[in-house]
């Protein structure tokens, strides 16, 4: 088994910063790709930014410029630095993970999701 731990979250003033973070942790042989979305009341969950295993990002058109998806392997830990933050990016931002793990005898590929950090932006 595998827990994502999230942090960062909170409330900001627009075009401030904040920086979340998912920690890792658990049966872990190799993490696969990382990523983070986003659900804002009444609308579907949607990708933010995604950072998959070759080490390439790709990332919202609504995010691009002022968002960033950077992993620390040592750590098991991706991050999303967010900057210039407007009202419509208040959501709640979950990291997902795809992690390969151990299992008796050979290797397994799950899907976690973090538990979910709240982000407003509101003056």
């Amino acid at each position: 088994q595998v827990q994502l731990v999230e942090s960062g979250g909170g409330l900001v003033q627009p075009g401030g910063s904040l920086r979340l973070s998912c920690a890792a942790s658990g049966n872990i042989f190799r993490i696969n790709a990382m990523g983070w979305y986003r659900q804002a009341p009444g609308k579907q969950r949607e990708l933010v930014a995604a950072m998959p295993s070759g080490g390439s990002t790709n990332y919202a058109d609504s995010v691009k410029g002022r968002f960033t998806i950077s992993r620390d392997n040592a750590k098991n830990t991706v991050y999303l630095q967010m900057n210039s933050l407007k009202p419509e990016d208040t959501a709640v931002y979950y990291c997902n993970v795809e992690v390969t793990s151990w299992r008796p005898g050979n290797l397994a590929v799950d899907n976690y999701w973090g538990q979910g950090t709240q982000v407003t932006v509101s003056a």
